[in-house]
């Protein structure tokens, strides 16, 4: 098994924001809040998509708009369990919809 890794959880909520204004740039269809908190539930780490949003985008805008996510936040500093190249990760269930990146194998989150 490999060794755990150790991160804040303040850079980590730190860099998902940036990561997240950064990808509205790209994809100016998903105007969502900047996250607050995350969520480590659903077998990823993400946030919400807001219905609003959801009324007028695709599974595979969804995607890209993860995809993106995951790429700005694989280029934070510090956090290295997300490799170049990474893809992000859509959650769906009914009408609740959470963007963002796959779990690591093993980690340690402290403040």
């Amino acid at each position: 098994m490999s060794q755990a890794q150790s991160m804040s959880l303040s850079h980590f909520t730190k860099a998902v924001q940036s990561a997240v204004k950064a990808a509205k740039l790209k994809h100016p269809k998903f105007n969502v809040e900047l996250p607050e908190g995350i969520t480590f539930s659903y077998l990823i780490r993400g946030f919400p998509v807001p219905d609003t949003v959801l009324a007028n985008v695709t599974l595979g805008e969804a995607q890209a708009f993860a995809n993106e996510i995951a790429a700005e936040v694989g280029q934070q500093a510090g956090i290295a369990e997300l490799k170049s190249g990474a893809q992000g990760a859509v959650y769906s269930f009914g009408h609740h919809v959470i963007c963002g990146i796959p779990p690591a194998e093993t980690f340690l989150m402290k403040e």
